[in-house]
Order: C-alpha cells, then sequence, then structure tokens
C-alpha cells in the first residue's frame, strides 16, 4: 500500500469506528451500557461519566443495573440518568438503580431504523470525503508518474468501495436488530 491509500485506511477506519460508536447509542429495546457514554455525574464537584462511578451490569435483555462503587453516588447518579434524555426512569432500590428498557412500539422502531440511516449516509459522506481528499493528495503528488496517479486512484476507489459495503452491512444488521419483535 502507498501512502495515499494508507491515509484513507486509516481515515475511513475512523468513519466506521465514529459510525460503530452512534450505532451503540441507538436505543433498540435491548439494554445496552454505552448509552450511558454520554451522561456525565456531578461527582465531587467534576463531571465523571457512569462507568467511572459504578459497575453496570446487563442481567437481562431489556434491563441495566448500576451498582456504583461509593453508595453515596447513588442520587446524583439517579439525578444526571433523570436529567438526560435517554427517557427511562431510573429506579432506585438503595442499593443499586434499575434501568428498565421499554420494548420500543412499531413506529419507534421505523423511527430508529431511519435515525440509523441516516448515521450511515454519514459515514458513506464522509468515507466519499476521505476519497475525495486522498486524490487530491495524489494530484497533488508531483513524484507520481500519470500511470502511477491513476493506479493509486483506482486503489482509493476500491478502498471507498469496500467501506461503503462495510457501512450498508453494518446498517443492514443493526435495522434487523431494531426490527426485531
Amino acid at each position: 500500500m502507498s501512502q495515499h491509500t494508507d491515509y484513507a485506511k486509516s481515515h475511513m477506519d475512523k468513519a466506521i469506528d465514529a459510525l460503530k460508536t452512534n450505532f451503540s447509542r441507538v436505543r433498540s429495546g435491548r439494554a445496552n451500557a454505552n448509552i450511558l457514554d454520554p451522561i456525565k455525574v456531578d461527582y465531587y464537584g467534576q463531571p465523571t461519566p457512569i462507568t467511572q462511578l459504578a459497575g453496570v451490569k446487563v442481567p437481562e435483555a431489556s434491563m441495566l443495573v448500576i451498582e456504583p462503587w461509593d453508595k453515596t453516588s447513588l442520587k446524583a447518579i439517579e439525578k444526571a440518568i433523570e436529567a438526560s434524555d435517554l427517557g427511562i426512569t431510573p429506579s432506585n432500590d438503595g442499593v443499586s438503580i434499575r434501568l428498565p428498557f421499554p420494548r420500543p412500539t412499531e413506529e419507534r422502531r421505523k423511527e430508529l431504523a431511519k435515525e440509523c440511516s441516516k448515521l450511515a449516509e454519514e459515514a458513506r459522506v464522509a468515507i466519499r470525503n476521505v476519497r475525495r481528499d486522498a486524490n487530491g493528495k495524489i494530484d497533488r503528488d508531483e513524484e507520481l508518474a500519470e500511470d502511477d496517479a491513476s493506479r493509486e486512484k483506482k486503489a482509493v476507489q476500491k478502498l471507498t468501495d469496500s467501506y461503503v459495503a462495510k457501512v450498508e452491512d453494518m446498517l443492514k444488521t443493526k435495522t434487523a436488530e431494531i426490527m426485531e419483535i
């Protein structure tokens, strides 16, 4: 691989990683600890991620259990979850917090599938932007002969096609997960 295809591959990998992260935050009716990542708890004046304050368990497909290591942070964690846009009411039993994930309605599942389609389109656009940037670098590389530049561009296009196919596969898998009853 040349430096241009290495550049394209590393940046396309970042687009795929971002899509994985975004997909993991889409609520599909299945309990997933990743949806807690953006929530910060005011812990002794510091905004702290829940995962740094507590163990998060998934005892069943539709339930998350948050067990703080410091029991005094229980109320703060509960408050942070209520203030977030999760749309789940936490249940505090004095030792842990339970987050029940209701099964989404069919209408809600379709909305989630549309949201995933938008996220996938953003990833495809990012991948195409990387292709454009890589092709621009190839065009500006004065050390490349015309044949080599053409070969490089074909390699970047092949890479782009494979990454767009990865996005499609990821979208198909996530949509199937969301739509299952």
